[in-house]
C-alpha cells in the first residue's frame, strides 16, 4: 500500500502556502512548488496554468508525486523512511535525498534509489529497530546538510522544526 497520500499531506503542512521571500533561491512558491516547477508542468501536460496564489492540492500532487516521490521510489521504501527520503527530496532535491541514504547504508552513491539501494534497506528493515535506527540517522545528517547552509540563519528554525516533526512522525509510521 502507498503511503503518498499521507506523506503528502504532511509534506504540504510544513511547505504551507503562497510566498515569494526575497532570501529563498526559489522564488514565488506555492505548497512548497516553484513557479519555475510548475511553469514546466503545465508546459509539458498541455495545461493552463493558474497564478502561483491560486494552487490548490489537485494543481501540485501529481507535481510531487511524479517529480519527487515515483524518483525516490516512495512505494518501494521502508514505512517511515518514504516520508523522510520524500521530505527531503522535496526541500533539497531527489538527488540528494537519494544520496544521503545510499552514503549511509553503504551502496553507490548515484543520486537514484534503485534496486540495490532498496535491497540494502531491506536488510535493515529485517532487524529490530532497524529501520527506526536508519531514520534517526537519516534525519540526524538532513538536519547537518540545513546547517551548513549559509541560509540557515534565516530559515533554520524552520527547517529544525520540520526535521523534529518528520522525526516524530516517521517512527511513528513503522
Amino acid at each position: 500500500m502507498s503511503n503518498f497520500d499521507e506523506c503528502l499531506k504532511l509534506v504540504l503542512h510544513h511547505e504551507g502556502g503562497y510566498v515569494n521571500h526575497p532570501k529563498d533561491p526559489g522564488g514565488e512558491t506555492n505548497m512548497g512548488v516553484t513557479k519555475r516547477v510548475y511553469e514546466k508542468w503545465c508546459m509539458e501536460n498541455d495545461l493552463e496554468q493558474k497564478d502561483m496564489k491560486d494552487l490548490e492540492f489537485d494543481d501540485v500532487a501529481p507535481i510531487y508525486k511524479k517529480n519527487y516521490w515515483d524518483r525516490v521510489k516512495g512505494d518501494d521504501l521502508p514505512n517511515g523512511l518514504d516520508l523522510c527520503i520524500f521530505d527531503f527530496a522535496v526541500n533539497a532535491g531527489p538527488g540528494r535525498a537519494a544520496k544521503m541514504i545510499q552514503k549511509m547504508i553503504g551502496v553507490t552513491v548515484d543520486g537514484g534509489i534503485g534496486p540495490n539501494t532498496l535491497r540494502a534497506l531491506g536488510l535493515y528493515e529485517e532487524e529490530v529497530g532497524g529501520i527506526a535506527e536508519v531514520i534517526l540517522e537519516y534525519q540526524k545528517q538532513r538536519q547537518a546538510y540545513y546547517e551548513s547552509l549559509s541560509t540557515f540563519d534565516t530559515f533554520g528554525r524552520g527547517w529544525t522544526r520540520r526535521v523534529d516533526e518528520t522525526t516524530v512522525t516517521a517512527t511513528e509510521m513503522i
